[in-house]
């Protein structure tokens, strides 16, 4: 089994075999659903940012399948989509 977080058609994030499981949890994590304001802020700025991501569209894909579509933002900082 091989999990994917993917940026611009790209596997920036992946784990296979027993790490698979920590992916939708990162997913969730950039996305802002297990982690808000000042807390979510310094995730994205301090950690994400840093490992490739940019802000903006991102997907979380299972063993080659779509599975949810998120977003990466940071109030203030407006990314245009085009």
């Amino acid at each position: 089994m091989r999990d994917e977080i993917r940026q611009n058609g790209e596997p920036l994030l992946w784990a296979e075999g027993e790490e698979w499981t920590s992916i939708p949890m990162i997913f969730q994590n950039i996305t802002g659903k297990n982690f808000t304001g000042q807390e979510y802020r310094a995730y994205i700025e301090n950690w994400i940012l840093h490992q490739g991501f940019e802000l903006g569209p991102v997907e979380l894909w299972c063993d080659g399948r779509f599975v949810e579509r998120g977003e990466i933002r940071l109030a203030g900082k407006e990314v245009c989509h085009g």
